[in-house]
């Protein structure tokens, strides 16, 4: 051990990098680290994801990031059609045509793309059929009398040029722009793409992640005195492949110093590591340790809670991430650093959590310098004046489950989400609205 980590061993962590700042320094990390694979964009509008990139299959796209500019291949339609059930005319052969005086035209063979229109005829249509040649509008079946002895139709409205026709590129037209590089593609999406032309799209290559649970504590099944059953590995997995990534969840190393080197040397193939346990500064927290020796802590201690043990650093040009070892703070610690680097390595950010706006029931404490995420639970609320709710009056109310106890899992499993009080403020008053932010969606 040299002088720096005896003295940190010693000191603990009275100086703890704010939340904020220890983010910016981890994506300048993760950006020098790999500044050449950020420059080698030929397209000055395309994505460089540090990832890589692949083309895929559309249907096989949904939740991928585009690593390109999209403009739609084709028009949509790329053909006249009936908008809706009706018989296609020429317009002009309805002019005056009204219930008490409709005009006689002859059905015209065919149906559809299959008839031609001529002076005085019309053809059966369908919604989104295509118009026969010749045709120019189209008159609803609820305005059309058919006289099947003479072949003819009565024709009740007289419709304008385009009336109840969907023209080429109504809903895109040939070379429109649909997504920059960066988007995020919904079902909805894929659907566009395939309608536009597209059977496979260039998108950024999922982050792929190393989970390395650490403790000799830790047992699968069947805990003893003193032993644990893993979870934080377990779950910093999932929301890992949650998140868009590609997890691989390794077996328990123990807190044993080569153990753990070569353990973090087998996963530098990943895009990022991640260990959980070992991270504070006791004899058995090693992590920092073998950070530092295999490459670069660049923050140790960061001002949340619960969570504050973080070490982050960076080894042959893959992040590393040392999270606490209690559950509650492992996970705060995993959405707060894990999911921004790997949205970093796609070449996007993170989005904002979905967000509940409710008033607090009970005061949640906090100390200034500590950013605290608070676990609440939601439940409907009755408005105050008995009437109905007034304007900005949420509608939820907001009950703390824990502000601290950072071992205790169940008191965010069984939370609806969690209220986040600011590095600068001493607590939030009970009666207070705040957000609420479900950290658990499936992006």
């Amino acid at each position: 051990m040299d002088g720096a980590d005896s003295e940190r061993k010693r000191a603990g962590f009275k100086e703890r990098t704010p939340v904020d700042e220890a983010r910016r320094i981890l994506r300048e990390a993760v950006a020098g680290a790999d500044d050449a694979a950020a420059a080698n964009g030929d397209d000055g509008d395309a994505l460089s994801p540090l990832t890589g990139t692949e083309r895929l299959e559309v249907e096989r796209a949904d939740g991928r990031v585009l690593a390109a500019p999209v403009a739609s291949a084709r028009s949509v339609p790329h053909y006249e059609r009936a908008a809706m059930d009706g018989y296609a005319v020429r317009a002009a052969d309805t002019f005056g045509a009204s219930d008490r005086s409709p005009e006689v035209l002859r059905i015209a063979e065919g149906v559809g793309a299959d008839a031609e229109i001529g002076p005085d005829t019309a053809a059966r249509v369908h919604t989104g059929s295509a118009l026969p040649a010749g045709a120019d509008a189209v008159v609803m079946i609820e305005r059309v009398t058919e006289l099947e002895s003479a072949g003819d139709v009565e024709i009740e409205d007289a419709v304008a040029e385009g009336e109840n026709v969907a023209p080429v590129g109504e809903d895109v037209e040939a070379e429109q722009h649909l997504y920059d590089a960066g988007h995020r593609l919904r079902p909805s999406d894929l659907g566009l793409l395939r309608s536009a032309g597209y059977a496979r799209v260039a998108v950024a290559e999922p982050p792929t992640v190393g989970v390395i649970p650490t403790g000799e504590e830790l047992v699968e099944a069947d805990p003893g005195p003193g032993e644990v059953i893993e979870t934080n590995g377990l779950t910093v997995s999932r929301l890992a492949n949650r998140w868009g990534g590609r997890a691989t969840y390794r077996d328990v190393v123990t807190d044993e110093f080569e153990s753990l080197r070569v353990a973090i040397q087998r996963d530098l193939t990943k895009d990022v590591i991640v260990t959980t346990g070992g991270s504070s500064v006791g004899e058995r927290d090693l992590l920092p340790e073998v950070i530092d020796e295999l490459g670069e802590v660049v923050v140790h201690g960061v001002g949340l809670k619960p969570g504050h043990p973080v070490c982050l650093g960076i080894v042959e040009e893959t992040p590393v991430l040392a999270l606490p070892g209690y559950p509650v703070a492992c996970i705060v610690n995993a959405v707060q650093f894990l999911r921004p680097v790997m949205r970093w390595l796609e070449g996007t950010e993170s989005d904002p959590h979905p967000t509940t706006y409710a008033r607090l029931e009970r005061k949640i404490p906090s100390e200034p310098g500590t950013r605290t995420f608070a676990r609440v639970k939601l439940e409907a609320r009755e408005p105050d004046d008995g009437d109905d709710f007034g304007a900005g009056e949420p509608r939820f109310a907001a009950t703390p489950t824990r502000a601290s106890g950072s071992g205790v899992l169940s008191s965010v499993a069984l939370a609806d989400g969690w209220v986040v009080v600011d590095d600068d403020r001493e607590g939030i008053p009970a009666g207070e609205t705040v957000a609420v932010q479900d950290w658990e969606p499936n992006t």
